[in-house]
């Protein structure tokens, strides 16, 4: 393997091309690139889990007509939209309402978290495999361009020390089903299929730090450019270096991005209060929130290559009552926190020109009960859940379905989790040519191309 000391020759410069990706070298990967599937469309896929199960009222379906003890207790705000409104906390996505479809008649009817969490990330699909994990196997494990893995997790705790974050479930959004766990999302901050093959030997270690892949890459092309011995590496050979160098490392590092974007998607001001963690027993585990971070990394993953991602945010189970959060408690934090991180998202995505090839998913694994309980809390509600689109080619501006008066069920055009996985899957595939595929297992493409997307959006 490719030594990172002074005494690097240009034959160990051409053993780069014997790093492995994902069973693959780096050079074989980029000279797959004249050899993309036909039917892989050249799109993204961003979901944002809201974990815990987010209120459907103080997000998209504030019911400002309904009883005091159902309605938004955040109030609700004009939108975009004409005659649309958003809970009181989005006011920066109310003005943003035109490049975004809400959906607002989405129930699935489990309200158990695990259950309804799996089912809600695997779009109902009998495999029991994440959407993610679905996408990987057919359009393969990393993107054959850069080698960038193409199903990716981003938690809180991967965007360093102090943003632990509240308890978030990775097994809940990362399961493989019947498909081979190889397909599991790769999850930077604490291992995975990829990195556990992303290796050089340094000092006999893995690099799964990615700040040390960073450091020792910058110094090892510094030294290499110096000598002349890049120039000496075939073109393949030399773009595998850069994958490596400035491609999959250089994802990770948000440092490469202006202060002022950063500024822009900065979320750690939204930790709750001392008083807020002293009434909530669960709210001491809460760390600065993440979100802002972890979006602007999602972006950056998704330029590099990456077909799908996961974004986690937890804290959204508000039952009160001491133990988890009040819904006035945890809203303080997480609305506000939502409407910034996805805002600067949407608006960073558009002055990209990238809107149509990155389609982000917002929502949870259910909705909450339509009266506030004795505790200040909503319950769970699997009757009603809180589902967004933005991007990736879809019909924007729109809202689809309607709940009925108390936002407890849909009123009209329900939709269901296997209507979500056919939109995701449209967004990314081109269904006519994946069907006529030979080299698809039978049951993954019959899940992809037979569902029927949401009537509106494609």
């Amino acid at each position: 393997m490719l030594s990172l000391h002074d005494s690097s020759t240009r034959r160990q410069l051409l053993q780069i091309g014997a790093i492995g990706l994902g069973g693959l070298s780096l050079p074989s990967l980029l000279q797959a690139k004249s050899k993309a599937p036909s039917f892989l469309l050249d799109r993204s896929v961003v979901v944002l889990n809201l974990q815990g199960g987010p209120t459907q009222f103080e997000t998209f379906d504030p019911k400002p007509q309904a009883p005091r003890e159902i309605r938004s207790i955040t109030g609700h705000i004009p939108t975009a939209l004409t005659g649309v409104e958003f809970g009181g906390s989005f006011p920066l996505l109310a003005k943003l309402a035109d490049r975004m479809a809400i959906i607002r008649s989405y129930r699935h009817g489990i309200s158990s978290h695990g259950p309804a969490a799996m089912h809600v990330m695997a779009g109902g699909n009998p495999t029991g495999a994440m959407m993610g994990a679905l996408f990987a196997r057919v359009a393969g494990l990393t993107d054959p361009t850069t080698g960038m893995p193409n199903n990716t997790l981003v938690t809180p705790p991967g965007m360093g020390e102090k943003y632990k974050g509240l308890y978030v479930s990775v097994d809940r959004v990362s399961q493989t089903g019947s498909l081979n766990p190889s397909y599991k999302p790769f999850d930077p901050s604490a291992g995975g299929q990829i990195l556990d093959n992303m290796k050089l030997n340094v000092e006999n270690g893995r690099l799964d730090d990615r700040r040390s892949l960073l450091t020792r890459f910058d110094d090892l092309r510094r030294r290499l450019d110096t000598s002349g011995r890049l120039s000496a590496a075939t073109e393949f050979q030399q773009q595998a270096f850069d994958v490596l160098a400035r491609g999959v490392s250089d994802a990770f590092d948000l440092n490469k991005e202006s202060p002022e974007l950063l500024a822009r998607y900065e979320t750690g001001e939204f930790e709750p209060t001392d008083a807020v963690k002293k009434r909530n027993a669960y709210a001491k585990q809460f760390s600065p929130i993440a979100l802002g971070r972890q979006m602007l990394l999602a972006r950056r993953l998704c330029e590099t290559g990456c077909g799908f991602v996961t974004v986690t945010c937890g804290g959204w189970d508000m039952h009160g009552g001491g133990k988890e959060f009040t819904m006035r408690d945890g809203l303080d934090s997480l609305t506000p926190a939502v409407d910034r991180a996805v805002s600067a998202f949407i608006e960073d995505v558009e002055a990209r020109g990238l809107s149509k090839k990155i389609l982000l998913v917002i929502t949870g694994e259910f909705g909450r009960t339509p009266r506030i309980n004795k505790n200040g809390g909503r319950d769970h509600w699997g009757n009603l859940c809180t589902l967004a689109f933005v991007g990736g080619g879809l019909n924007m501006g729109t809202v689809i379905g309607r709940s009925d008066r108390t936002a407890s069920e849909p009123d009209s055009n329900p939709i269901s989790s296997s209507n979500v996985l056919a939109t995701v899957m449209h967004s990314l595939f081109d269904i006519g040519e994946l069907r006529v595929q030979t080299n698809i297992p039978r049951d993954v493409e019959q899940i992809i191309t037979s569902g029927k997307p949401i009537a509106g959006l494609v």
